[in-house]
């Protein structure tokens, strides 16, 4: 049927009309799509803080937090001379996921001000230089700011091209099929729009007629009603986990100006004992981390007792 995918010498033939297919999903996108901020900006600075923020926050929570961190910090020379604990702490109170995410955007804007002389790089390559930027990140701050970017594939995209076009679950098909859908020299807008297809009309429950889906006509899932989608890993619950306990840790250091070991963890769990199983060495191997990430110091205080703090 045409909307069967096929790999000839290692090339996706997804044997449909790729104008018509591309024109389809265009005009859907530009008819109506779901208003965010970002998408009213070619700034490449306010596009790569929405798309760091966005790894492990849904969209709709995003925006508020996005908005205060680009007030508080509107360029990159200001978030590179912010102190990194502050940077950090907005992260933690807005729930943004890991906490390096802060230190990497933080550590990219220093980058963009002292190796770029303040202006952005615009390719995915160049993007990939800095800190915390992998081949996702790169290619939509490249796509959504300058329109040369690659095909970004997330699992809107996978689930999109595994169900339109029975593109198998593989990273690298995957990606061969949605750069072989990308019309040049559009990437901005095809982008959004596919990724736009996925998330509205294309999400785990599919709503095709409902969203008025464009590629009704030609997709696989829609003609034979199998509308099963590519494993995705479960994300590992925030409750309870390093994570969790990585935030309380540089909230409450950013309350005091440095605390002992102990107290600190007696601030940041109810059950901490330093001789339990959750103690001492917990929460150390904790610090650790955070030590080798550059988030918090270890110092002594007066008596010799080990104190930690927030890096400044």
């Amino acid at each position: 049927m045409t909307g069967d995918a096929e790999e000839t010498d290692g090339t996706w033939d997804l044997h449909a009309d790729l104008e018509s297919v591309r024109r389809a999903l265009i005009e859907w996108y530009e008819d109506d799509h779901r208003e965010f901020p970002w998408r009213r900006t070619d700034d490449p600075y306010a596009i790569l803080v929405s798309e760091v923020m966005s790894q492990q926050t849904q969209l709709g929570r995003v925006v508020e937090a996005w908005e205060e961190f680009l007030e508080r910090w509107p360029t990159t020379a200001e978030l590179a001379a912010a102190d990194r604990a502050d940077v950090v702490g907005f992260w933690t109170g807005h729930s943004l996921g890991y906490n390096n995410r802060a230190k990497y955007l933080h550590e990219a804007a220093t980058q963009i001000e002292t190796e770029y002389d303040g202006e952005f790089p615009e390719t995915p390559g160049e993007l990939e230089e800095l800190m915390g930027v992998g081949p996702y990140t790169a290619n939509a701050v490249a796509s959504f700011a300058f329109n040369q970017g690659d095909a970004v594939v997330d699992t809107n995209v996978k689930r999109v091209c595994y169900r339109a076009f029975g593109v198998p679950d593989d990273d690298s098909a995957f990606e061969s099929a949605a750069n072989e859908l990308l019309p040049a020299g559009h990437s901005r807008v095809w982008n959004n729009a596919i990724m736009e297809l996925g998330g509205v009309a294309c999400g785990q429950t599919p709503r095709c007629d409902e969203a008025g889906c464009p590629w009704r006509e030609w997709c696989q899932a829609y003609a034979s009603g199998d509308f099963t989608a590519p494993d995705v890993p479960t994300q590992p619950s925030f409750e309870g986990s390093r994570r969790q306990f990585r935030g309380r840790v540089i909230a409450t250091l950013r309350e005091y100006d440095e605390l002992e070991v102990d107290t600190l963890g007696h601030r940041i769990r109810v059950d901490y004992a330093p001789d339990g199983e959750d103690g001492r060495e917990w929460l150390e191997g904790l610090l650790a981390d955070l030590e080798d990430d550059g988030l918090v110091a270890f110092d002594s205080d007066d008596d010799g007792e080990p104190v930690v703090r927030l890096k400044r």
